[in-house]
């Protein structure tokens, strides 16, 4: 295990024991989250060493990494992922025109897939071995492990997107800095992150299936996806919610909590935190923050 004594925003060594939460999707190891007393930065703390956090992925379950619909989690993931194609690609239409976008953590490649069918010239980065090479096979897609970043061309793309993937990155700063270097003048950047600060976090605790230990390094809040994104030159545009993460992580919760799914349990508390949220302060389950580079 790696101990962090600094906060990975704003570097302070001041921190305190947030939450003890359980692996409850693969390991059931228990795992500290850390608060940043400075900033309120949430992170896992200490976190599995790069060279073991791969086993924390090795699961056929692991929904974003699988192409199997053959249990309720995964058959409501599906759903949810092509209703969410067509929405994200609705949103980024009202900023920019098609052209050249970049998917860091792309998956099995279907948002790519998506966008190329509707113009845009398509490139994924994608770690896992096996949804990369499903992306390339099933799709021809250009999909790259993440060495590639370091060696495309400065100012490429128009759009990059992280989908519920900065929260797994190690180092947030490098990360930020290659997507600034990536990113055209003008372009626009896309990151969609759990909220810990939604209804659905305090109702569920502990319990609430976004905080994803091991494999979710970090835990975001708008304060603090804010401050990290000012800090590497981007500027916050707006932040938009992804109102269908509310059910899907409610009935994720609600299998931990209670050791059985309940798809009424889910759906009522994931219209509570939607209800919640549009009525305090934007705090949806997940939301998509849309930033571009403050020297565009």
């Amino acid at each position: 295990m790696e101990k962090l004594n600094q906060c990975p925003i704003c570097s302070s060594i001041e921190q305190s024991g947030f939450l003890k939460i359980a692996d409850y999707f693969l390991t059931n190891e228990l795992f500290t989250i850390a608060k940043c007393k400075n900033c309120g930065f949430l992170f896992t703390n200490p976190r599995p060493l790069s060279s073991e956090i791969s086993k924390y992925y090795q699961s056929q379950d692991y929904l974003s990494h699988n192409t199997n619909n053959s249990n309720l989690f995964s058959k409501v993931y599906s759903i949810a992922r092509n209703f969410s194609l067509r929405k994200k690609h609705s949103l980024i239409s009202k900023f920019a025109k098609p052209g050249s976008i970049l998917d860091i953590g792309c998956g099995t490649g279907e948002f790519l897939n998506f966008m190329r069918g509707k113009g845009w010239d398509s490139i994924g980065i994608e770690p896992a071995e096996n949804p990369r090479n499903f992306a390339r096979n099933s799709y021809s897609l250009e999909v790259y492990d993440e060495q590639k970043l370091d060696v495309l061309s400065s100012g490429r793309f128009d759009v990059i997107t992280l989908w519920h993937v900065l929260e797994h990155v190690p180092d947030l700063d490098q990360r930020l800095q290659q997507i600034k270097r990536l990113l055209a003048s003008g372009g626009v950047l896309l990151i969609a992150l759990p909220n810990h600060e939604s209804w659905d976090a305090d109702y569920y605790k502990s319990y609430w299936a976004a905080w994803d230990v091991p494999r979710h390094l970090y835990h975001f809040s708008q304060q603090t996806i804010n401050l990290l994104l000012d800090k590497n030159d981007f500027s916050l545009i707006s932040a938009i919610p992804m109102k269908m993460d509310a059910y899907y992580i409610s009935l994720l919760s609600e299998k931990y909590k209670a050791g059985k799914s309940s798809v009424f349990k889910a759906i009522f508390n994931g219209y509570r935190s939607n209800y919640s949220a549009k009525r305090n302060l934007n705090n949806y389950s997940s939301l998509i923050y849309l930033a571009k580079n403050q020297n565009s």
